[in-house]
Parts: structure tokens; C-alpha cells; sequence
């Protein structure tokens, strides 16, 4: 279940996704469509645990990715990931899937090993 900033980053997140015809949707995408915008974003994911990787592929277009808070980044259930060729559209979708994946996500299982009540 996403925490309530969980759930208005998401929000916020889902309506830059809209292309910008309405007033309110162009002043959204001059905030998060920048530099200072990523910024937003990322710190908003941090509050959510999780790490940005971002690259630029030679002019190419920027792939960034959400990794679960640590120092081993790998590719988990809950990693988010985009392609785009503007960096504020990859950072953007890319926390848009991996808090997808986060709300989508099952509970995970019982650990077996801190009790003595494992099946026979």
C-alpha cells in the first residue's frame, strides 16, 4: 500500500505523462520538465528508498532507472526503468513504473528461518 506522498508523487508523475493542452498541465510541465524537476522527482523517490541511475547515450537519449535504496544495484521486481530522449521524460516514467511495481507487488512471503513453525 503507497504512503500518501507515495501516492501524490504519483499522481503528479501521471499527469506529466498528459500532453501539455490545458493551463494547469503546461505549468506542471515547466516545473518537472528541467533540471530542477529531476530534482523533485529523485528526492521524492528518495523518501520512497529508492537510487537513480541516469545516462545520457551520446546524444542519443537518456536511460534512467529506480533501484531499491543500497549499494548493490540489480535489477529487482520493484526497479524501475525508461528510455527517452529528453532526461526529465526518462526520470518521470521511470518513477512512474517502478512505483507501478511497487503498489503491484505481493506481500512477501514468510521468512521461514526467524521461527520454529515451518510447515513439515
Amino acid at each position: 500500500m503507497l504512503d500518501s506522498r507515495s501516492r501524490l508523487l504519483r499522481t503528479a508523475l501521471g499527469f506529466a505523462a498528459l500532453e501539455p493542452t490545458e493551463p494547469e498541465l503546461r505549468r506542471l510541465h515547466r516545473w518537472l520538465d528541467s533540471w530542477s524537476g529531476i530534482g523533485h522527482v529523485v528526492a521524492g523517490m528518495a523518501c520512497q528508498g529508492y537510487d537513480l541511475e541516469l545516462r545520457r547515450y551520446d546524444g542519443q537519449g537518456w536511460r534512467a532507472m529506480f533501484f531499491p535504496s543500497g549499494f548493490e544495484h540489480s535489477l529487482t521486481s520493484h526497479a524501475g526503468s525508461e528510455w527517452a530522449m529528453s532526461p526529465w521524460t526518462a526520470v518521470q516514467a521511470a518513477a512512474r513504473d517502478a512505483l507501478v511495481r511497487l503498489e503491484a507487488a505481493e506481500a512477501p512471503g514468510r521468512d521461514w528461518t526467524k521461527t520454529n513453525d515451518a510447515p513439515t
